[in-house]
């Protein structure tokens, strides 16, 4: 045994043998539901030590990597087993099979909007070998050895929870199809968050794209042609942040902002409450070589989303356009195959059949080409017709990127934001999101560093058809001609894959006094030292920000100007829910309202008493909120406010809101009814009629909507006749506030907005909720003594026999 490994496993048994000494209160281990359980793993198999404080949070001990990834997936399985299974399911191409090929998966591994269009998706990635090949690709363009054990452990743990534990759950108890798994599932479920921004986004065009019929004289006439400026505006929309049902927020303050020096970090992702894109917290110990604290997207095997003693990290969702087009030129008389530089080229059929519930199997074929699967359409509002002439293949580069872990490994190890950064450029394993982290030495540190198709403007401009001549710059969605290998991507040589940028080309920011993102590109990631020279698919550079991103700077900007800022700060920000479009508006609203709505004085007395934040106790807030909506939703930007945006203050530009343009005093009629209609009082807090019931239990959720750019971002569900918004699609999730004092500790408040468990019947189903409720935090027991410490401790040792 290598000496390293044996140093590794004295730690460990040192540490376990003081959890058997008598330093944890009794000998038998009680489980996360509260019922006592003693687990004696043998001296063969994995195994890890699992003790969990307030709320549920698992802290996980282990010798190696594969029985931290047993631990993990065991006690993910714990908590989540329902979704994880629901999960497996899909990645399997059996929704189908169990659930009716005409019902819908819940969103979170792919756009597909049915269970059958899901199926064929990943049924054809699993026969086609696609993930098999990604894990037989040596590291660093293929998984890591660690990873590929963190794997194997979590499927062994996953299974084992199974075979030990009763499912509780409503959600899928005694469900055939909660079944046991393998290191491959868990790797295809990395594969779909991997490729969710690009073939991700377009499984129903995939799996739907049909060559034509045999031309006729008829058919002919009615070929349909692309509309560029429809396809563009379509395009923008389909990757705009204000539609998007995942974003963020992320600040790393410096030590120069900083109380003590050293820096500070608010991570604040906006993720779906419900189904598999949920958030779950934990802390990862394997001692010498690994301690990390923070959370993981379900299914995966590390944390996503963290820090150690002397790191902190966090993601926002980035603006950088994961794939492009490729326009084919068909073969006359042929439309499954296409010319390249004038040779005829021959499309792969892919035949795949799914099993049905409800009837017979389904076989489709699938048809292929050197840049990737036809497609015949991005959702609904941008369909690609398959013509007799033309055809557009879909380029991913994350089809060849199983990686992502792996950056997170790198930064779990890290010990400064040089190490965030180098494990960045080693590892280049980041579909779709950026990386903020700030570290204990006072470093801030933002970028963009994506798996991006290297997609150069001088490329675009060079390349582009003419409906990408249109879609591009609106969009950052290239689409090349497919029919010159002239066109073809190309490589940069510190790329670990062919067709992407090089970490040399992507966005970086180092030790600025913060660094902020909410979404938009990285241009304005410090409003005093912009962003610029990168190319267009990375985002856009001198256009409009969201009123999250410039509220967002307003805060943060401030913040560092007044200095002496400490964790407390953060939390502080998180809560503020101040509202930037009532910053901007609320003034120019109310002093309207009187003429526009002389006839209910009341409507324009809430507004102009209203306090201009989203807190749970603020009242007009609601009808602010319902004037707002449909006020953007109707009437224009251009026509919205009196005086445009200029790239030379863009933070404060557009403003001054146009109350006399159309639209205006309907919207704000409108809402007053509305409200009266449901029985809501327009002045009610906001808290009686924003919230999330769980157990029967109403509890008030606070924050608002993205085009009210509050920070503390809610996409509620709205219901009338049920109260007003009765539940959270997408929003907060899990926060993390992380500072440091010089001690051995990291200063960390977090907060799981929708708790650990998504099972009725555990403790931890709606604990956190309440919390969030009250916006009250969890103190993170990161270091040993601290652990142990806990007034909730519960020990549960566990092991494959």
């Amino acid at each position: 045994m290598p000496r390293r490994s044996r140093g590794r496993l004295a730690l460990v048994g040192a540490a376990l043998a003081a959890v058997t000494a008598g330093l944890l209160p009794g000998a038998a281990a009680a489980g996360p539901d509260g019922r006592d359980r003693e687990h004696r793993p043998s001296d063969r198999g994995l195994s890890a030590v699992i003790r969990y404080t307030e709320y549920g949070v698992p802290h996980i001990l282990a010798g190696s990597y594969a029985d931290l990834g047993f631990g993990t997936g065991w006690a993910q399985a714990a908590d989540q087993v329902c979704v994880l299974a629901d999960g497996f399911v899909t990645v399997n191409g059996e929704r189908s099979r169990h659930f009716g090929a005409s019902g819908a998966p819940d969103g979170s591994l792919s756009s597909a909007t049915t269970n059958l269009a899901s199926d064929l998706y990943f049924r054809g990635v699993e026969e086609a070998g696609t993930v098999e090949a990604l894990l037989r690709t040596p590291a660093p363009a293929g998984p890591s050895r660690d990873l590929k054990e963190l794997m194997r452990g979590w499927a062994a743990g996953y299974n084992a929870w199974l075979r030990k534990n009763r499912v509780t759950d409503p959600a899928c108890a005694g469900a055939g199809w909660v079944r046991p798994v393998t290191a491959l599932d868990v790797a295809r479920r990395g594969f779909a968050v991997s490729v969710l921004g690009g073939q991700g986004r377009a499984v129903d065009g995939i799996t739907a794209a049909r060559p034509p019929a045999p031309a006729t004289a008829t058919s002919r006439t009615r070929e349909q042609d692309v509309d560029p400026g429809a396809a563009a505006e379509a395009a923008r929309a389909l990757f705009a942040a204000e539609n998007a049902t995942m974003g963020s927020n992320a600040v790393a303050f410096s030590g120069a902002t900083t109380a003590n020096g050293r820096g500070l970090l608010l991570g604040n992702p906006h993720y779906p409450w419900q189904g598999g894109r949920r958030f779950w917290q934990s802390q990862q110990t394997i001692p010498g070589e690994l301690n990390v604290s923070g959370a993981s997207l379900l299914g995966t095997t590390v944390v996503n989303i963290g820090f150690n003693d002397k790191v902190a990290w966090s993601h926002t969702v980035a603006t950088g356009v994961p794939m492009n087009l490729h326009q084919l030129t068909l073969v006359p008389g042929d439309p499954t195959a296409y010319l390249v530089d004038g040779k005829p080229e021959r499309m792969t059929a892919r035949e795949v059949t799914v099993a049905d519930r409800d009837g017979a199997p389904v076989t489709r074929t699938q048809w292929w080409t050197r840049y990737g699967p036809v497609t015949s359409g991005l959702g609904a509002s941008l369909p690609l017709p398959w013509t007799s002439t033309t055809a557009y293949a879909l380029n991913d580069p994350n089809t060849a990127n199983l990686r992502g872990s792996d950056t997170a490994l790198g930064f779990a190890r890290a010990r400064s934001t040089r190490d965030v950064a180098e494990a960045l450029r080693r590892t280049q394993g980041l579909p779709w999101v950026n990386t903020v982290a700030a570290d204990s030495a006072g470093h801030s540190f933002f970028s963009q560093a994506q798996v991006l198709p290297r997609i150069t403007d001088e490329l675009a401009e060079r390349c582009s058809t003419p409906l990408g001549r249109v879609v591009y710059p609106a969009s950052g969605v290239a689409v090349l001609d497919g029919s010159r290998t002239a066109c073809a991507l190309g490589s940069d040589p510190d790329a670990v894959q062919p067709g992407v940028f090089g970490p040399s080309r992507m966005p970086v920011l180092r030790d600025a006094p913060y660094a902020v993102n909410s979404n938009d590109s990285a241009w304005l990631t410090n409003a005093e030292r912009p962003l610029t020279g990168y190319e267009r698919v990375f985002g856009t550079l001198a256009t409009p920000r969201s009123l999250r991103t410039r509220g967002g700077i307003e805060d943060v900007a401030g913040m560092a100007a007044r200095g002496r800022l400490t964790v407390a700060d953060l939390q502080r920000q998180q809560f503020a829910n101040r509202v930037p479009a009532a910053g901007l508006a609320a003034a120019d609203v109310a002093a309207a309202c009187p003429a526009v709505l002389p006839a209910d004085p009341e409507a324009c007395r809430v507004l102009a008493a209203w306090d201009r934040t989203m807190d749970s106790d603020s009242r007009g807030a609601l009808l602010f909120d319902r004037f707002w909506r449909r006020f953007t939703g109707s009437v224009p930007v251009a026509q919205q406010w009196k005086v445009p945006f200029s790239a030379a203050d863009p933070v404060r530009t557009p403003r001054g809101l146009d109350t006399g343009t159309a639209g205006f005093a309907k919207a704000l009629a409108d809402a007053a009814t509305e409200l009266r209609t449901a029985g809501i009082a327009l002045d009610a807090p906001l808290r009686d009629h924003q919230f999330v019931v769980r157990g029967g239990e109403r509890i008030p959720v606070s924050g608002g909507t993205e085009s009210l750019g509050v920070w503390n971002k809610t996409e509620a569900v709205w219901n009338a006749a049920g109260g007003g918004y009765v539940e959270v699609a997408h929003g907060t999730s899990h926060v993390q506030a992380v500072g440091w004092d010089g001690g051995r500790c990291p200063v960390a408040r977090t907060l799981l907005t929708y708790s650990q468990s998504s099972n009725p019947a555990s403790a931890h189903f709606a604990d956190q909720t309440r919390l969030y409720a009250g916006e009250r935090w969890v103190t993170s027991r990161f270091c040993e003594g601290d652990i142990l410490r806990s007034p909730a401790l519960k020990v549960v040792r566990v092991g494959e026999r």
